[in-house]
């Protein structure tokens, strides 16, 4: 009979840190299960014996793993959890306001973290004049890059960095990259057969929708999103919210744990993420989404890119085994906000030929394309949802490293020339 034991126990056993012992586990050395409170892991006794009989798995020079211990999010069994809490079921019950609360603090409605969230006036001017320099076709991620540390430059108390300050200024900075964009003109005529679609006077639903949420979608939508279509907005927001030591996540600790400001934290964050294989893979998404005229294009769009010996953006993580647990939810959603969009019908169309194909199941950066593309949004814009989300998971992360006050400092392995003497 398998002997089970708790992660104290096998990390004792072992002779290592709690961090290392679950560095093994991302690593698939070791295999954990689910105690019977659902939260707790545990270990085979057997497989620890074996593993500290064989001694510590080795590693090259090029694959050192930094493990950095958290309270804040949990990803295991394809599961995503935000303190506990199954974030798929949070994306759903909850607004993204509790969730940056939960985050932050612990707790759901805590005083420090309600809303509405609102910049000062000083901070709104500053950001809205930054952005409104750039060229009109400058993507929103771009602007929102330009109004952080504009806003940042309002805040004469942004070196505070006691946790009611930096929840205080988080909320006012979200709020901030939310209201200092321009809007997209709700009203405004958009190609292809949605519009007609969602000019209903039920499905309307932004009026008098003070959240991040609704806010977002009036600068992001060229027309009057469905509330099917914000309600999916709101729930990406919550998915996008936090993941672990993402890149940009382990920037933004990096420079929380210098003592950087919360303005600094994001700015990092936000170049980090730009990246095409991390949060900017939305707008290579978006640009594929785009380039397809009809379901029927689907196929050649995407063999085209095959062909060229280039990845297919949007699809397959490294993290999940069974497929993006974020995207599958966020597309469900669409699908029931709008079954007869004919821009949903191109993202089936794309993803059923990437099925045939037999590649990598979609992420959360594809559905947010797809949102973007059905709900008429600017172009660049499910990057922009996403970096107005990780917002919140940034600052988290930096809460627990001001809390710590120790810097991250990673160390090298020298691979060059050999000493001079």
């Amino acid at each position: 009979m398998t002997e089970w034991i708790g992660a104290a126990e096998a990390a004792q056993r072992l002779g290592i840190k709690p961090a290392s012992l679950y560095s093994y586990v991302s690593r698939g050395v070791l295999t954990p299960r689910r105690g019977s409170d659902g939260r707790a892991s545990l270990f085979d006794a057997a497989e620890i014996e074996d593993l500290a009989r064989r001694g510590k798995p080795r590693r090259g020079a090029g694959g050192a793993e930094l493990v950095i211990e958290s309270e804040l999010t949990e990803i295991a069994d394809d599961r995503l959890r935000f303190r506990g809490h199954d974030a798929i079921a949070l994306a759903t019950s909850r607004s993204f306001e509790e969730v940056a609360s939960l985050l932050w603090t612990g707790s759901f409605d805590d005083p420090s973290a309600k809303g509405p969230w609102r910049a000062t006036g000083e901070a709104i001017a500053a950001g809205t004049a930054a952005q409104a320099a750039l060229p009109p076709d400058t993507y929103p991620l771009e602007r929102l890059q330009v109004i952080v540390p504009a806003v940042a430059a309002t805040d004469r108390l942004r070196l505070h960095l006691d946790r009611p300050a930096v929840i205080a200024a988080a909320s006012g900075l979200i709020a901030a990259m939310a209201d200092c964009l321009p809007a997209a003109g709700p009203d405004a005529a958009v190609a292809g057969d949605d519009s007609a679609a969602l000019a209903g006077d039920d499905s309307i639903a932004l009026a008098g929708d003070d959240s991040i949420a609704g806010r977002l979608a009036t600068k992001l939508c060229q027309r009057r999103p469905s509330a099917g279509l914000v309600a999916a907005l709101r729930a990406a927001l919550v998915l996008a919210a936090d993941h672990e030591l993402a890149a940009s996540t382990l920037a933004a600790r990096v420079a929380a744990s210098v003592r950087a400001d919360p303005y600094a934290v994001v700015g990092t964050g936000l170049g980090t993420m730009s990246g095409a294989l991390h949060g900017g893979a939305s707008l290579g998404a978006e640009v594929l989404l785009a380039s397809a005229s009809g379901p029927a294009d689907a196929p050649r769009v995407v063999g085209e890119l095959l062909r060229r010996g280039e990845r297919i953006p949007g699809l397959g993580h490294f993290v999940y085994q069974t497929g993006d647990p974020r995207a599958m939810l966020l597309l469900d959603l669409i699908r029931a906000a709008a079954p007869d969009s004919a821009r949903l019908a191109v993202a089936e169309a794309v993803l059923a030929e990437a099925g045939r194909r037999a590649l990598p199941a979609p992420n959360i950066e594809l559905a947010l394309a797809v949102l973007a593309s059905v709900a008429g949004m600017v172009p660049g814009a499910g990057e922009a949802v996403f970096a107005v989300a990780r917002t919140a998971g940034w600052l988290a992360h930096a809460l627990e490293e001001y809390a710590r006050a120790t810097p991250i400092r990673p160390r090298g392995v020298y691979i060059g020339h050999p000493a001079i003497t």
